[in-house]
């Protein structure tokens, strides 16, 4: 990476990190990315638990410059997805500019040479730019529960899912009834004796839309791109409309309530179990999930849902605060992700040599149009801070995060400048903006916790508007909200 016009480097290789690659090699920007693994595809590569699918419609999930007309299915299995990623980064030469095995060690702002240092598994590099896309669900979070490591039995996050051991024949459990836990607990139950589900919260399970894409519209796809593009129009058009009661007036979601409250009715005969299935805070204050199969598969005779909290975990059970033993031959973790507090913060440090982490542990995590930190010159990050979303494809924020990226760029290169960075009070009005925006949202007012939300109560997460807000907001590069140097 020596004598380029322009030098970058992309810190992750799953959808974010291999689309900015398309997008810089399509500009004329040198660049290399820094993969961790010896394969592609992250979240999409190390999620590959039975019954692991996208719950978000495959029509929107997918990038705009590489539609897919050959899904099976409206919503895609994993396998399809992580093929999806390995043909696009094929068909565009992002393979060759991988370095798999690199993980990053530290990224540090050289101030006199105006670039970043990367300690890399791997080696040493330089870049003029860091753009981390390692994406807010790389890192699982295990809980903290007594006597964790103590368990002598099969034990895995459903993040890095043991193919090796099956679990045919065995009592297994599982902690968590969240978004991954509904795709596992229908898979995995007619294959083990007895399944035990210890549930926290309920969620909100909504019927599933999910059906084959006939044979004939693919064709029809294939030969005419448009029709597809006016199905992804269609269907983005319509799940915007849930912004309203998701950021405009929370009493909006009673419909999704009624649908959720109709659909636990009339798959779940028993009262009693009815009952503890049944959330208490507001649809779409935590991620709503789609099934069809998950009810059914806890009310089957070697299901036990348990709703009282985990005491501590001993050699073969997991012990809960009633005092009750559940023996165990195998314990999996559906405990989802370290989304603020992922440890690839504290690895990169800006121009006064404090961490991403620290300069967000005051305040919480917050980052100018979800891209850049004042402090952090030439540093964009991807799928960064309230860029979440809670009703469609994350990958339409991250493109148009890509269309920004590449505006700072220009902008370095056109005026020959070295370093870009956000002004702290354009950052922080940003944010405050953002704030109070989220005070009417469900994700405050819907009555739960959630990843959501930091340990002060705030939202650093999710986006509180409609998504083609973001994409007008980031249609152009603002050099006036930025220090040049």
């Amino acid at each position: 990476m020596k004598n380029l016009e322009m030098r970058a480097a992309v810190i992750g290789a799953g959808f974010a990190g291999i689309g900015m690659s398309v997008r810089l090699a399509q500009a004329g920007i040198e660049h290399l990315v820094f993969e961790r693994a010896d394969t592609l595809g992250g979240t999409w590569r190390d999620n590959h638990y039975p019954g692991c699918a996208c719950d978000v419609p495959t029509p929107l999930y997918s990038f705009s410059f590489a539609l897919n007309p050959e899904w099976s299915r409206l919503y895609a299995p994993q396998a399809e997805i992580l093929a999806y990623l390995e043909r696009v980064a094929e068909q565009h030469g992002v393979r060759d500019r991988i370095r798999f095995g690199h993980e990053l060690c530290s990224a540090a702002w050289d101030e006199s040479a105006g670039q970043w240092v990367l300690e890399t598994t791997g080696g040493r590099f330089t870049a003029e730019v860091l753009v981390a896309a390692t994406g807010p669900l790389a890192e699982p979070a295990e809980p903290e529960i007594p006597g964790l490591a103590r368990f002598r039995g099969l034990r895995f996050h459903s993040a890095a899912w043991n193919s090796d051991r099956p679990l045919d024949g065995l009592r297994v459990g599982i902690v968590g009834t969240g978004a991954s836990a509904v795709q596992i607990i229908p898979r995995i139950q007619p294959r083990v004796a007895r399944l035990t589900v210890f549930q926290r919260t309920p969620a909100w399970v909504l019927p599933h839309l999910d059906r084959p894409i006939p044979p004939q519209r693919r064709r029809l796809y294939r030969r005419f791109p448009i029709l597809q593009r006016l199905a992804r129009a269609r269907i983005y058009w319509l799940l915007e409309l849930l912004v309203l009661g998701f950021t405009k007036d929370v009493r909006l979601m009673g419909l999704l309530r009624r649908l959720g409250e109709r659909h636990l009715e009339r798959q779940v005969s028993d009262p009693e179990l009815r009952e503890r299935l049944r959330p208490v805070f507001a649809p779409g204050c935590k991620r709503l999930l789609p099934s069809n199969h998950y009810y059914p598969a806890l009310a089957r005779p070697n299901v036990e849902l348990v709703t009282e909290p985990i005491r501590e975990v001993g050699e073969h059970s997991l012990v809960t605060a009633d005092g009750a033993e559940h023996q165990l031959d195998a314990l999996i973790l559906a405990t989802g992700f370290r989304v603020t507090d992922n440890p690839v913060f504290e690895r990169i440090r800006g121009r006064s040599g404090a961490s991403l982490a620290e300069a967000w542990a005051g305040s919480g995590m917050s980052a100018y149009k979800g891209s850049a930190v004042a402090g952090f010159p030439n540093l964009f990050v991807l799928a960064g801070p309230n860029t979440g979303i809670g009703h469609t494809s994350l990958l339409f924020m991250i493109e148009a995060q890509y269309r920004y990226v590449l505006g700072a760029l220009r902008t370095l290169r056109r005026r020959r400048l070295r370093s870009l960075e956000v002004r702290p009070e354009v950052q922080a009005r940003y944010d405050a903006a953002l704030q109070r925006r989220m005070r009417k949202s469900v994700w405050l007012l819907g009555g739960c916790s959630s990843w959501y939300q930091d340990s002060a109560g705030r939202v650093p997460t999710m986006w509180p508007d409609f998504t083609w807000k973001f994409w007008l907001a980031t249609r152009r590069f603002d050099a006036g909200a930025y220090r040049m140097a």
